[in-house]
């Protein structure tokens, strides 16, 4: 079956299944981007890995971890124009995963190409801050901000209850948009490799920050959709 949820489903932030989603999300997200490219440009997935040291009682846990994302560059220059990033676990909750993060958000910002931040996470801390008055309640955000504006945020925003955003990505200043749709990238990820591999009987992980109010939603929602 298809995720029960309308939108980002919150089971899926247990660090036992986050890096396959996030790998086939990337996977998704590249192969929906791919027919709207012209021959300027040229798309690929990349991948950073790490150490994160977690402190436990008196000892300290060493996690690796392998981060997948899009660079789009210019096909003449290999310049970059656009960096396409899904924040993971890590990046909101670890030193070194933030760290590495924002480096290399850092670097793609001094080279003048634009950024998409998709933020799917709930435990951690945001990875950006920006002004959030004007700005509705919402649990997942994707942020834009385009070449030679890097301190104006585009954001695309949705609650837990509601579907995933489409969102405009920018590519050379001189060329025109694409629009991607969240929720489709999601529910092809979702497909390719949690259709009936995740047990809603239990609830969401415990690292996962839910309010009483959020939980009781997710337990009725799961009861209406006759997976509890």
């Amino acid at each position: 079956m298809p995720s029960p949820f309308p939108g980002m489903d919150p089971y899926l932030e247990d660090p036992k299944l986050w890096p396959e989603f996030q790998h086939q999300l990337v996977a998704a997200l590249f192969q929906m981007l791919l027919p709207n490219l012209s021959d300027r440009y040229r798309a690929r997935i990349a991948c950073r890995q790490y150490t994160a040291e977690i402190p436990l009682f008196t000892s300290v846990i060493r996690e690796n971890h392998q981060e997948e994302y899009l660079e789009i560059r210019q096909r003449s220059s290999q310049r970059l124009i656009t960096l396409v990033e899904v924040v993971s676990p890590a990046n909101r909750t670890t030193a070194e995963g933030r760290q590495i993060y924002l480096k290399q958000r850092q670097q793609a910002i001094a080279e003048g190409a634009a950024t998409v931040e998709i933020c799917l996470v709930l435990q951690g801390k945001p990875t950006l801050s920006y002004p959030r008055d004007g700005l509705p309640d919402f649990d997942y955000a994707v942020s834009v901000t385009r070449s030679g504006s890097p301190e104006r945020y585009e954001i695309y925003t949705t609650t837990l209850q509601k579907r995933l955003p489409k969102f405009k990505l920018p590519l050379a200043p001189d060329d025109r948009d694409t629009l991607l749709d969240l929720q489709t990238a999601f529910s092809r990820a979702y497909d390719q490799t949690f259709r009936n591999a995740i047990d809603y009987s239990r609830p969401p992980h415990p690292d996962v920050p839910l309010s009483d109010e959020k939980r009781r939603w997710i337990n009725d929602w799961l009861r209406q959709q006759n997976v509890r």
